[in-house]
């Protein structure tokens, strides 16, 4: 597939979520990604840490690569992906450390054959440190960051995020570094090893949060739908459902009152300012809700986006994407499976000018092993040498 990471080789080592989300990255705008994983048993075949390699997961996210079973811990199997590896770009893993070191496919060993190559490593904790070889996983890491504490609705105890976005995030993180990595060994020839953890990318996270602990030694609570900052800035509730609404600074609130004809609120001494409407949040929350719930979902949206005030309802999966914006953006895109026909799948929320996002993928996630002959011969092994890795247990 044609793209600005075309002319990039990347051997892909890793599994379950973040470290797949950062090759992903690659693969999508055109890097030659291959996919390298364990010969599976009988019994497990088809089988994968977020399920069968065919489940929606793990076509996502595995599309646009290759798929080559290789057994590391044979000696040809080893000698293969070294051979490879002196070829080889990038290379993405989230084995744990003392893993990596094992099957002798750590950063240091592939540099003895390609000090160009870009190593990259995802981890749970670290690459080092107290947690270091602890595994991690993101409902554990969203727990310890303290992202479950400021989730959910006060006095009712912590609640994890509905998606996995440490995973996610982590896989992001990563995806930068290698980009800049990237530039680097552009400009001096040198390569590097980059890694991130699933903590390090939830702390980062934290952001706006954090920093007021880190400069002010201030702990955020659980705020539920409400901003924790802002004021109105929430879940509202319309006569048919829950509608969301942003109208915090002075010129959004006027324009909320006057969008919604709300005189007594637009005159209430109380909520004259900016501070006194935050200092009486629970109050305000109370008079909006009387006011909003005289309108459906779709007025509120209609009048306050009229108004320049943001709004939005809240919508289930489906419904987002069936969204009007949401299909204009084209967020589906179809992915081309030998036996299971068009799969739609979900592209890259980044768009170039220089590279317009293609109608379809190039292709959908292979079966394990599918691509073994063909990999194997694009980095200059003969049909023999093919045969005799098969001989060996090693493909």
């Amino acid at each position: 597939m044609k793209g600005p990471l075309s002319e990039l080789r990347v051997l892909d080592l890793t599994h379950a979520r973040a470290g797949p989300t950062a090759v992903r990255l690659l693969a999508d705008w055109g890097a030659d990604v291959i996919k390298i994983e364990a010969p599976l048993t009988s019994e497990a075949a088809g089988r994968a840490v977020t399920g069968g390699r065919r489940s929606p997961d793990e076509q996502n996210l595995h599309r646009n690569k290759r798929a080559l079973a290789l057994n590391l811990k044979t000696e040809a199997g080893h000698a293969a992906f070294m051979r490879m590896a002196e070829q080889a770009d990038i290379i993405v893993e989230n084995f744990k450390a003392q893993v990596k070191h094992k099957l002798r496919v750590d950063y240091a060993s592939v540099r003895e054959v390609n000090p160009a190559i870009i190593y990259a490593s995802i981890s749970g904790f670290g690459q080092d440190g107290p947690y270091g070889e602890r595994a991690g996983v993101d409902q554990i890491i969203q727990g310890m960051s303290g992202l479950m504490s400021v989730t959910g609705e006060p006095g009712e105890g912590p609640m994890r995020v509905g998606i996995a976005i440490s995973d996610t995030s982590a896989g992001m993180f990563l995806g930068q570094g290698i980009l800049l990595a990237l530039l680097h060994r552009e400009r001096t020839g040198e390569g590097q090893w980059v890694h991130t953890s699933l903590l390090e990318a939830m702390m980062c996270k934290l952001d706006f949060q954090g920093a007021r602990y880190t400069m002010s030694a201030e702990v955020p609570e659980q705020q539920g739908n409400d901003h924790p900052y802002h004021t109105p800035m929430g879940l509202f509730h319309a006569s048919d459902g829950p509608v969301n609404i942003a109208a915090s600074s002075q010129r959004l609130w006027q324009l909320f009152c006057a969008a919604l004809d709300a005189d007594e609120l637009a005159g209430h001494p109380d909520y004259q300012r900016t501070g006194e409407r935050i200092a009486r949040k629970a109050q305000l929350n109370g008079d909006i809700n009387a006011v909003t719930g005289c309108f459906t979902t779709a007025e509120l949206v209609e009048r306050l986006n009229a108004a320049g005030v943001p709004c939005g309802p809240v919508n289930d999966i489906g419904q987002a994407f069936e969204d009007d914006q949401v299909r204009h953006l084209g967020m589906a895109r179809p992915a081309p499976h030998p036996e299971l026909g068009d799969l739609d799948l979900i592209r890259s929320p980044i768009n170039l000018s220089a590279w317009p996002q293609p109608s379809r993928f190039d292709h959908a996630a292979p079966d394990p092993g599918q691509d073994n002959r063909f990999v194997l011969s694009s980095f200059g092994f003969s049909d023999a040498e093919i045969d005799e890795l098969a001989e060996q247990q090693a493909i």
